[in-house]
């Protein structure tokens, strides 16, 4: 498997581990009564809930360009040394990401989503050439 499916892979299991975290947490704070219930009205979700659930969502949006980053240097056989480095940066930088939001920590978890993305950005493009 080549590197960048590798970090594809790894990404997605982290996905997972992300909602898992997400889930374990509004258990704990909500119950289960609410958490299995129809959720119609739900009520409000504390600070950390909250930014689980914002994080998981943002990894949602951000492993949508990153697979298809992975999935153009594959299927057109780009791959090389730079887009490696760069899936290996993606998914630290995600990784990076949960503890930064979850956690606040401004400027940085900003910076650190965009390191995501250029990352992302640079696989589309040596794509390309």
């Amino acid at each position: 498997m080549t590197a960048e499916l590798t970090a594809l892979t790894l990404a997605g299991l982290l996905q997972g581990v992300q909602f898992a975290l997400y889930a374990i947490q509004g258990n704990k704070e909500l119950g289960p009564r609410v958490t299995m219930g129809p959720r119609d009205n739900p009520p409000p979700v504390g600070v950390l809930t909250g930014r689980l659930q914002r994080a998981l969502n943002n990894h949602f949006e951000g492993l949508i360009l990153f697979a298809l980053a992975v999935m153009v240097v594959t299927l057109g056989d780009k791959g090389s040394a730079f887009t490696a480095a760069c899936a290996w940066i993606y998914l630290a930088a995600r990784v990076l990401y949960v503890p930064a939001y979850a956690f606040g920590w401004v400027p940085w978890r900003s910076y650190i989503w965009m390191v995501g993305f250029v990352a992302t950005m640079l696989m589309m493009l040596a794509a390309l050439f």
